[in-house]
């Protein structure tokens, strides 16, 4: 590789010399390699979207080298246009405490229900962590435990904290949006029906008829 090549045109070769798709070259690559590609088109968009999400830097990628524009300045002026629809939105936020109890929960439910069975089984199908399809939050850090790159209790660790921070960002996230109803449950004391009763105000406030 040329001193001035970047990992960009590298890639970009790759694909095109072995007819890949970028579903391939994450396997092929790693998925770091492909978010250093993002990187270098399009930084805050890479900054946003984790390495593991596959998918995600996949869609930037192509969005960038198709129309030629950075999917982060897309968004950006789409947030800004006005719906063009009567409606509105709301947002469910608990104590960050509350939901990180609830994510430590809701995994070990997953491993009490069969997670690494169900990864186990997939793996004798053949099925690889490489896989785009294998990326989501489990299904990698149980393939590291069967080919004995950690514990099962590390693996189950490595979930909750990657999933704490996938909760992280999906808040960052909400909080760019406009026009957002934020809802604290705290202050509704998992009361459901008060929450419903100020969900029908806000829709009634702004004529919304619910059927």
């Amino acid at each position: 590789m040329k001193g001035a090549t970047s990992i960009q045109e590298r890639l970009w070769e790759l694909r095109k010399d072995k007819g890949l798709n970028l579903e391939e070259l994450a396997q092929e690559e790693g998925a770091e390699k492909l978010h250093q590609m993002l990187r270098q088109v399009d930084e805050k968009a890479a900054l946003e979207i984790h390495a593991n999400n596959v998918k995600r830097v996949i869609r930037a990628l192509e969005f960038y080298h198709q129309p030629g524009e950075k999917i982060s300045e897309h968004n950006a002026k789409e947030r800004e246009k006005e719906s063009a629809y009567n409606s509105a939105y709301f947002e469910l936020n608990d104590d960050r405490v509350n939901l990180y109890e609830r994510i430590n929960k809701r995994v070990d439910a997953m491993f009490e229900e069969g997670l690494v069975e169900e990864v186990t089984a997939l793996q004798e199908r053949g099925y690889t962590r490489g896989m785009v399809s294998m990326q989501g939050l489990g299904y990698k850090e149980i393939f590291a435990y069967l080919d004995g790159e950690c514990t099962l209790e590390e693996a189950k660790e490595i979930i909750k904290r990657d999933t704490r921070h996938f909760a992280k960002r999906q808040l960052t996230w909400f909080r760019r949006e406009r026009d957002v109803r934020w809802l604290d449950l705290d202050r509704y004391q998992g009361n459901t029906d008060l929450i419903l009763k100020d969900i029908l105000k806000d829709c009634e406030e702004k004529r919304i008829v619910l059927k």
